[in-house]
């Protein structure tokens, strides 16, 4: 028996909660899986999980056995990955999980220039809006604004990501601009519905706070749709800057009321705290945060135009 294996085995089927899935992560037959596990409980003397028909759950000595062996696994692949680094440079694989609004338009160039950097290292990229556990996933960390599904979960922030209403400046011409948040119950509205904050929209303006529950003529999971409906002048809508940013510059889409804040979200990179790629892992994410400053160039621009206010209201 490889105990090393059978351990990184009993890790990831403890983690999943399954051996079918566990068996899908490590790119092996469920059967191999089983039989590790079955081999790491004869050597140990006693069973690891509970198992039925729907449910694998520790068992007590399961459940002692865990930490031990997690820290174990990481530790043990981390001194790999840097003997590797140390002799000829990281390898293996890297699995991110992404939100669509940051991937599109913004990081084909970071994971260019991270493969430049490091080309032994192969990158799975799962795009999608949907709030994962980076562990039961089987991902390394997942790039998100949503809290961490975890308190076991490290979330490491990244860059601020802002929110503006904007619409273009012909429908602003035919319908007219909103004078205060309570306006938009007037037009049109285009919301995202992934925000933690869900329907719930705070404005602040100064010292003043107005708080609404808006309901929207599009409801969508897609930033991207939201500035494509904009576009074709169907109402106002409320976009990241970082998907808006160049719309907005150019001209195509006008900032409404600028001078009412909404709170920001943080983009940050969601892993666990005993990740198996820890080394290939912290380049990855030290290459995200080198590239962005604490204001990212699209807000920059912003700001020197007079377009954003330079402070920002975390959420």
């Amino acid at each position: 028996m490889d105990r090393l294996e059978s351990i990184e085995t009993f890790v990831r089927v403890a983690e999943t909660q399954s051996f079918a899935e566990a068996a899908r992560q490590m790119r092996i037959a469920k059967s191999v899986v089983t039989s590790r596990v079955k081999q790491l409980e004869d050597h140990v003397g006693a069973p690891l999980f509970h198992r039925s028909t729907r449910v694998v759950r520790l068992s007590d000595v399961g459940q002692a056995f865990l930490r031990d062996c997690t820290s174990l696994v990481a530790r043990a692949n981390d001194v790999m990955d840097q003997m590797r680094g140390a002799r000829a440079g990281p390898t293996g694989v890297l699995r991110v999980h992404a939100l669509t609004g940051f991937v599109l338009g913004h990081f084909a160039a970071l994971l260019h220039a991270f493969q430049v950097s490091y080309p032994d290292i192969r990158l799975e990229l799962i795009v999608s809006d949907a709030v994962v556990d980076p562990v039961k996933a089987g991902v390394d960390c997942a790039l998100q604004i949503f809290p961490a599904a975890s308190t076991e979960l490290i979330s490491r922030p990244l860059f601020p990501v802002r929110r503006v209403f904007c619409a273009t400046p012909e429908y602003l011409r035919s319908k007219g601009a909103p004078q205060s948040p309570r306006d938009l119950h007037k037009h049109a509205l285009g919301l995202y519905s992934g925000y933690p904050t869900r329907d719930r929209w705070t404005f602040r303006h100064g010292d003043d706070e107005i708080t609404l529950y808006m309901n929207a003529a599009l409801l969508t999971n897609s930033v991207h749709l939201l500035r494509e409906y904009a576009l074709e002048h169907a109402g106002i809508v409320c976009l990241p800057t970082l998907v808006a940013g160049d719309s907005i510059l150019k001209g195509d889409l006008e900032v409404v009321l600028p001078e009412h804040q909404l709170s920001s979200f943080s983009l940050s990179a969601v892993y666990a705290g005993t990740s198996r790629n820890a080394f290939k892992l912290k380049l990855f994410i030290e290459h995200i945060a080198a590239a962005f400053s604490r204001v990212p160039p699209w807000d920059a621009q912003m700001i020197e135009r007079g377009m954003l206010p330079e402070k920002i209201i975390e959420g």
